[in-house]
């Protein structure tokens, strides 16, 4: 009996040294290494604060992309002018985009609109209050961009030209665009995040950007047979077109959805009609960093910037896979060691905390 009381003497005195017995010393050498290891000390706010390893902050940088760019789109369409009218320090100093404009809206789109805009606008808050952010990138939402979108997803000239601010049909069907791809972003986030406090705000934020979605698409699917302009084609038509554009985008499969879908592939195989995109399982589609940069360059790769975002993403994680390969392959090891060593540290501390509370 004599040797497991001492080894459980000695492991409780270094429990307690680790855990915090030492004092001021184990206070720097924590500091130290939450330096060495890029945590980020959180602002705290509307979602918690504290310390963040760096791949949750660059997890949560990366959707500010998305967020700049909803924001501006329905702020503009809505209100006639964008984050700079609303809130200046929002955009970092970031370029206006190109091509915004107030779109010819009924009252009542204008209102979700109206509604839509603000909420992006407290998106951009919640997050910066939680990581830095970089500046607004540059974004095209002008009508030529928009209507590139749509003569690729239909493989065809369109004459005229699709106008996302024409009139709210064509600006519903613009929003389809939008949101649909930041929600799945943060879905493939989740699981890779490692505080409550990221996945908190992830989860907060997911469950906003997903009911914009269902939103326009309940709004659209009460129109799914119209007709959109004179183009020949319907809305529920369209919007499998786009649908299809983005699964080609992104590289990874079937993440997409329009509005009807082909017998046996809706909810449980029962119906035609598709008001929300999701799995077998109808649970939402989860998109990488890679597959959405793909997607909103609008060239299928995540090096080669174009579509809303002409010069690229910001964030170190667009950044990182804007390199060539080779060095892309090298920056993913070092994120994804980073990430263990997080991870195994997070688990260290917790254990600690609960063998000294016992103690």
């Amino acid at each position: 009996m004599a040797a497991p009381v001492t080894f459980a003497v000695v492991a409780a005195v270094a429990l307690v040294a680790l855990c915090g017995g030492g004092g001021a010393r184990a206070q720097d050498m924590d500091n130290e290494w939450a330096r060495n290891r890029g945590f980020y000390g959180g602002t705290g706010g509307g979602v918690g604060g504290g310390l963040l390893p760096q791949s949750d902050v660059d997890l949560l940088e990366f959707p500010l992309n998305l967020e700049y760019l909803e924001a501006e789109f329905f702020c503009w369409s809505a209100l006639g002018y964008g984050l700079d009218g609303i809130d200046a320090s929002l955009t970092g100093g970031g370029p206006a985009p190109v091509g915004a404009q107030t779109a010819a809206l009924t009252p009542f789109v204008r209102d979700i609109a109206t509604q839509f805009c603000y909420q992006e606008v407290g998106h951009l808050r919640a997050i910066k209050q939680n990581v830095k952010g970089f500046p607004r990138p540059l974004l095209d939402i002008s009508a030529a961009n928009f209507g590139k979108i749509v003569e690729t997803a239909m493989n065809t000239t369109l004459d005229p030209p699709f106008n996302p601010y024409e009139n709210s049909l064509n600006f519903l069907l613009a929003s389809y665009i939008i949101p649909y791809v930041g929600l799945t972003g943060y879905v493939g986030a989740n699981p890779r995040l490692l505080t409550p406090q990221a996945r908190k705000l992830v989860a907060g934020l997911l469950g906003v950007e997903s009911a914009q979605d269902a939103v326009i698409r309940a709004l659209l699917y009460e129109h799914g047979l119209s007709r959109v302009a004179s183009y020949g084609v319907g809305v529920a038509e369209l919007t499998a077109h786009i649908s299809e554009l983005r699964n080609v985008l992104g590289r990874k499969g079937v993440k997409d959805e329009g509005l009807v879908v082909a017998p046996g592939q809706g909810p449980e195989g029962q119906t035609v009609g598709n008001i929300i995109a999701g799995d077998r399982f109808s649970l939402a589609y989860d998109r990488t960093p890679e597959e959405i940069l793909g997607v909103v360059y609008g060239s299928g790769d995540p090096a080669k910037a174009g579509g809303v975002f002409p010069p690229g993403a910001d964030g170190r994680i667009a950044r990182a896979l804007g390199r060539p390969m080779e060095e892309k392959g090298h920056r993913y090891i070092g994120t994804y060691i980073t990430h263990v060593l997080a991870s195994c540290r997070l688990s260290i501390h917790l254990t600690c905390v609960s063998v000294c509370v016992l103690l």
